[in-house]
């Protein structure tokens, strides 16, 4: 067992920065960590290699897929299948999301793929 301390905890952009992730756990198997977005801030990741699972702990949000859109509330969890494009966009509430990324967060990157 291990307890993951700080996890889903709302940390604000630094510097300038759109967004503030933080990987808490990594795996063989799977990685976890918080991503947290204020009001106005951006969300620009690309899509990854891997699933996720996005757990929202604060804010109201909506996540547009290429399958579809859904507006994200507190406890509202997703499923985004590897290589999906997904963004997070009409931020209305400083959103904190819990990321659980199998396999491990770039574990499949090709090489030379860099993502945001």
């Amino acid at each position: 067992m291990q307890v993951i301390e700080g996890a889903g905890l709302y940390t604000p952009a630094k510097d300038g920065e759109p967004n503030h992730w933080i990987e808490h756990l990594v795996t063989p198997d799977l990685s976890m960590g918080t991503y947290s977005i204020p009001v106005g801030g951006l969300d620009d990741q690309r899509p990854h290699y891997e699933d996720e699972i996005y757990v929202v702990q604060t804010g109201i949000a909506t996540l547009v897929t290429d399958s579809g859109s859904a507006e994200a509330r507190p406890g509202s969890v997703f499923y985004v299948p590897s290589r999906e494009k997904h963004q997070w966009t009409n931020i209305r509430e400083d959103l904190t999301l819990i990321v659980i990324v199998a396999p491990p967060y770039k574990s499949r990157e090709p090489a030379g793929y860099r993502d945001s």
